[in-house]
């Protein structure tokens, strides 16, 4: 079925009814992304000590931080090149509800010695049925992604390539097998609010969801690290794929499924190499009369690893750690491929 199907068949109708659909669109994806970056600097903010309770005259305010104390962190920590773009970043999570002042005395955020609060630290959030789907689909997403044999994969449909991607009738069987609705009606009407609000999406943008072999995507990737100055973009960036190139400065490798799960790459094993074949060598030959030899086997050290410190697994796949795992395929040839 198109998504426009419905619309009145008046000339100019239909791309002006597209038009809206997709700016609409845009708007909930931007109102997620703010939402899903305000989160993710919450808990940064609570790792930091820079939310903690503080004392102002006789009163204790719980939970909070300070204007100037987290402008200055802002700028230390690289997200933003100067003040007035960090209070600009910040004024947008306030126009978004993300955070308030502790009174709700100022209107504004302050670069100043005042205190603010994320609403989601002291309970005055209240989702509108956006949010709702938000937070429930990113719940969703976090269970189709950890699983051994996810549901979300890389696809292809005609000549190009799609991340994240399902059918529709593959996400219902999902939704009702680990029970996430009661029945697949109820997943169907799930996962159409989840279009409606931009979250998922068919990967050419003409359909509904409908419980079919239709592939559909995650416009959202949930897991990924958020810059702060994108909060001030005016277009989402859910879609940019520019943006799926990963924050850390390194890439894990998956081994073989021989190996035991969970296990990764340690930059510091031993790999052995063959050293250069030399000609009347007192190492043991090859054959009779051959007249190159085979040394013993050398050990050769892999390049110091990049980690920082020793990380867990379950450190590496938490949904707020700052790790993306990608896979690296490099051909003979020399080309790269990238796969989430």
């Amino acid at each position: 079925m198109s998504l426009f199907r419905a619309l009145p068949q008046v000339p100019g109708c239909e791309d002006r009814g597209e038009q809206l659909l997709q700016k609409r669109t845009e708007d909930y994806q931007r109102q997620a992304e703010i939402s899903l970056a305000g989160e993710q600097l919450r808990l940064r903010l609570h790792n930091a000590k820079l939310i903690k309770d503080r004392c102002h005259h006789t009163f204790t305010y719980p939970n909070c931080f300070v204007a100037k104390e987290l402008v200055d962190w802002l700028i230390e920590h690289k997200e933003a090149s100067e003040r007035e773009t960090a209070v600009s970043i910040m004024q947008t999570f306030f126009e978004c509800s993300v955070i308030h002042h502790v009174c709700d005395e100022h209107a504004v955020f302050k670069d100043a010695k005042l205190f603010y609060r994320f609403r989601n630290d002291d309970g005055t959030l209240f989702p509108s049925r956006q949010m709702k789907i938000v937070i429930r689909s990113k719940r969703l997403y976090e269970m189709m992604i950890s699983q051994e044999d996810p549901i979300l994969q890389l696809r292809e449909q005609g000549s190009e390539r799609y991340l994240r991607t399902f059918r529709g009738s593959e996400m219902l069987d999902w939704l009702v097998k680990h029970g996430q609705v009661a029945k697949r009606e109820d997943g169907e009407r799930l996962c159409k609010a989840m279009l409606e609000y931009g979250i998922i999406q068919h990967v050419t943008g003409r359909h509904y969801f409908s419980d079919s072999d239709l592939l559909f995507q995650f416009c959202i990737n949930f897991r990924r690290r958020r810059k702060l100055i994108e909060v001030l973009n005016d277009s989402s960036p859910s879609m940019d794929h520019t943006r799926e190139s990963p924050d850390s400065p390194f890439c894990l490798r998956k081994l073989s499924s021989e190996l035991p799960q969970g296990r990764f790459v340690c930059a510091n094993e031993l790999r052995f190499q063959h050293p250069p074949l030399s000609k009347r060598s007192s190492n043991f030959c090859i054959g009779t009369g051959a007249s190159y030899c085979y040394p013993p086997l050398k050990p050769v050290m892999s390049p110091p690893s990049v980690l920082k410190k020793p990380v867990m697994i379950d450190e590496l796949l938490a949904p707020d750690s700052p790790y993306i795992l990608k896979t690296l395929t490099v051909s003979r040839e020399g080309f790269v491929s990238r796969r989430s």
